[in-house]
Parts: C-alpha cells; sequence; structure tokens
C-alpha cells in the first residue's frame, strides 16, 4: 500500500503548486495463503490459521480515509448481480472483504442467479491414487483447491467409490463398515455432510446429471448380511430439497453401467446383468411419461474383457462419444444407424487398465480426458486433454494437453471424476 508520510524514506519531486515536498512510504504487501481455508462465517467461529491468514494481510485498512463504514453500501440486489458474475475460483478472495459478502457467498442465492443469468461454469472435481483429499479444478485447470477431508470411515476411505455432481453438490458413495454410504459436498459452504441416503442405496450404478438434478439406476444393492443383489430400480435426486425421488424401474437389472443426459431424455448404456453377462443394449428414460424404451445392440461392436470398466461415454452438444478403451479410440454415435463411427485415436492409455483409470467427461463444449499420456516419457504423471469433436469423421480430431495443471504432480490413475456446472 502507498502512502505520503513526512519521513525520510523517499522523495517525490514537487509541483509548482506544493508549498513543501511530499515523501512516498512503502508498506510491505502480504499475498494471503491460498492453502488456508477460504470460508470464514465472520460469526465469531473462524479461529486458528485462517483468522490468522486474514490478520496477516494487507486487506485490513490502514489508513483512516480507507474505513469500510465510509464506502457507500451497494444494493442487495446489485451485490448479487455483480457477485454472480465474478469467476468462482475468485470467491475465496470475496469471503475474506466484510461479513456480508461471506454470509451472501455462502448462501445458495448466488448460484441460484448464476443458473438463471446463463453465467454458470464447468469445475472438475477428481480424487486420484494416493490422495486422500479431493481436488476441484476450474475449467482450464490453472487453478484447483483442495476440499476438506471426508471424514468418513477407513472403509470408505480406501474402497471403491462412485461420483456425481447435482447444482452446487458434489455426491460420494460407497462401502462403509456396515453399510453402503453417501457424502455431499456442498460447494456454497466448503463442508462435507452426511447423507440423504438413497431410496435403494447401491453402489456400481449409473447416473447423469441435468442441472440441479442427478438420475441413478441400476447398481448393487448390498445386504445387510453382505447378500449381493444386481438392481434395476432408478432414482432421482434433486440438489434443491436434498430429497430422493423413486422413479420407474428399467427393463433390465444391470450393474457396471453408465449413464447421460442426452437430448431430453436418461440413457443407460451397457452393464453386466445378474448372472454377470455383458449386456450390449441400452435403455432411454423419458420423465414426462415416465417410460422406458430399450435400445438393443447400442454396444454390439463394444470390446469386452473380464476387467472392463464401465462404458467410457460423454455428450458435447447432441452428441453421444465414447471412448473404445481397447483400441484408444474416440467414436461418436449415429443413432440413425445404432453403430458407432470412428473418429480418431485418444492421447491417453485407456487400454492398460481396461478403462479404469481414466476419466473421460463433457466440460462445457469441449471432451475431457484424463490419464497416463499416450507417449511414452510421461507415463507415471496425470495428464489433460480437451478436444472439440465433430460428429464427422472426415473432419480431423484435435487434442489440446493442459500444460499447468496449478504446477501440482497427480498420479495418473483416476479413481473418481466429475464435472459440475454452477
Amino acid at each position: 500500500m502507498l502512502t505520503l508520510g513526512e519521513d525520510q524514506i523517499g522523495r517525490i519531486g514537487a509541483s509548482s503548486s506544493w508549498s513543501r515536498s511530499k515523501k512516498l512510504r512503502v508498506h510491505r504487501y502480504e499475498i494471503p495463503d491460498l492453502n488456508v481455508e477460504p470460508s470464514l462465517d465472520w460469526d465469531g467461529e473462524e479461529t486458528g490459521e485462517a483468522t490468522k491468514a486474514l490478520s496477516s494481510t494487507c486487506l485490513k485498512p490502514k489508513d483512516a480515509d480507507y474505513c469500510l463504514l465510509n464506502v457507500p453500501q451497494l444494493v442487495y440486489e446489485l451485490e448479487v448481480e455483480i457477485l454472480a458474475r465474478v469467476p468462482r475460483f475468485e470467491y475465496w478472495k470475496l469471503k475474506l472483504l466484510n461479513k456480508g459478502f461471506s454470509r451472501l457467498l455462502k448462501s445458495d442465492e448466488i448460484f441460484k442467479v448464476r443458473r438463471e443469468r446463463g453465467v454458470v461454469e464447468p469445475s472438475v472435481f477428481m480424487l486420484s491414487s494416493g490422495d486422500t483429499c479431493w481436488t476441484m479444478f476450474d475449467k482450464g485447470f490453472g487453478n484447483c483447491q483442495k476440499l476438506p477431508e471426508l471424514p468418513s470411515d477407513i472403509c470408505f476411505l480406501h474402497g471403491d467409490k462412485e461420483s456425481l455432481c447435482a447444482g452446487t453438490h458434489l455426491i460420494v458413495t460407497g462401502k462403509e463398515e456396515k453399510s453402503i454410504a453417501l457424502w455431499r459436498y456442498e460447494l456454497e459452504t466448503s463442508k462435507w455432510f452426511k447423507g440423504p441416503a438413497m431410496i435403494t442405496p447401491r453402489i456400481l450404478f449409473a447416473s447423469a446429471t441435468c442441472g440441479t438434478v442427478v438420475f441413478v439406476a441400476g447398481g448393487l444393492k448390498i445386504e445387510g448380511n453382505g447378500t449381493m443383489e444386481v438392481v434395476d430400480s432408478v432414482e432421482k435426486y434433486d440438489s434443491k430439497t436434498k430429497t430422493w425421488t423413486l422413479l420407474r424401474g428399467m427393463h433390465k437389472r444391470r450393474k457396471f453401467c453408465s449413464g447421460c443426459y442426452l437430448r431430453g431424455k436418461f440413457y443407460v448404456l451397457g452393464g453386466r446383468d445378474e448372472n454377470g453377462q455383458n449386456l450390449t443394449c441400452g435403455e432411454s428414460y423419458d420423465e414426462k411419461t415416465n417410460t422406458w424404451e430399450l435400445i438393443p445392440d447400442i454396444l454390439k461392436d463394444m470390446s469386452f474383457s473380464s476387467v472392463q470398466s464401465p462404458p467410457l461415454i460423454a455428450v458435447v452438444g447432441d452428441d453421444l462419444y465414447s471412448l473404445e478403451t481397447s483400441a484408444n479410440e474416440l467414436r461418436v454415435y449415429d443413432a440413425n444407424a445404432n453403430s458407432w463411427k470412428k473418429l480418431g485415436d485418444v492421447p491417453v492409455r485407456a487400454k492398460s487398465n481396461g478403462g479404469w483409470g481414466v476419466a473421460f467427461k463433457s466440460l462445457g463444449d469441449k471432451l475431457l480426458v484424463i490419464g497416463a499420456s499416450a507417449g511414452p516419457s510421461r507415463a507415471e504423471t496425470m495428464s489433460v486433454y480437451t478436444s472439440r469433436p465433430s460428429a464427422n469423421p472426415a473432419n480431423k480430431l484435435y487434442w489440446e494437453e493442459s500444460k499447468r495443471c496449478c504446477g501440482v504432480r497427480f498420479n495418473h490413475f483416476i479413481l473418481n471424476c466429475c464435472v459440475m456446472i454452477a
């Protein structure tokens, strides 16, 4: 911060209108620690390093002329409109300004306005092998933030998990010592909460997000005595009400299946039935009519192995894409012919583990793929690529590598990944 002083620190050339020379005093500027929990509640609950970090920064006025009491207050509605247009990764800074901003940014009002004004942006939530905390990235992978540690038991921490997003909620399900558990992370408060549990708790299911709701279908139900059952039941979670609603069941029971939301319908593809047989069919659900339509042989050209992951699928625009793991190849679905067209190679090694450890998602108008690079020199570190694909095979496929990744090295084996639009 720069202030004018009387002591002999530095001299500014005097103008003809000054009766005496003025001096320049330079105060050291300190950058806040980005690793400190930013979501202070300002109601007397903040303690520890977060408070120390705040007091050590120069956000606190050092001159009476800068007193916040002298700053005219904005109309509440105008504050909301302005803050809604600020990039989300800047919110931690705004929470440090004053009590009002902190409280406002912890409410759902900002994110409601962002949805209404169409200024939402995607964020990538990821958990890689060896990590105990989730990491949130912005869409360009230039900024990242570690989430608080999920307060589950050790079985959940080290077991297989499913992840999905609805509105501003990141939902993670998995097996705890005694039952299947569901945890949700709320973006507004930067905190984890347990529940609400699904009507039929399950693992290894298909899911797809549509705005503030998410659909889940199929999966494996585990009884209290340890018995397992492949299910055909379907549910919908509403992040606004934090409730689950039972929907009409599918035609077939399936686990290890994948889901997507395309052209107003929830699609479930592939998986294995109650006898462990691979399914090449899919199903689509129309919520308006509450009906399921079977799609025979939609995955008839897919290669299967004993260690095969669920189908890697993603939607960009009105097109459905898949990563064919056996060939490290990108394909697009032709609904008229019920077949897949080859578009080109994918720059990660999806074949190595049958598709496990690779993230394949839609990121706005791009495809996102994360995993071990297909190049020989970076086999053990995570690589991130994006592409704006064309459904026309005649157009060349280009992949752009994100070389920043916040300057942090992550393990290439991705355990969980999902995209939040908020």
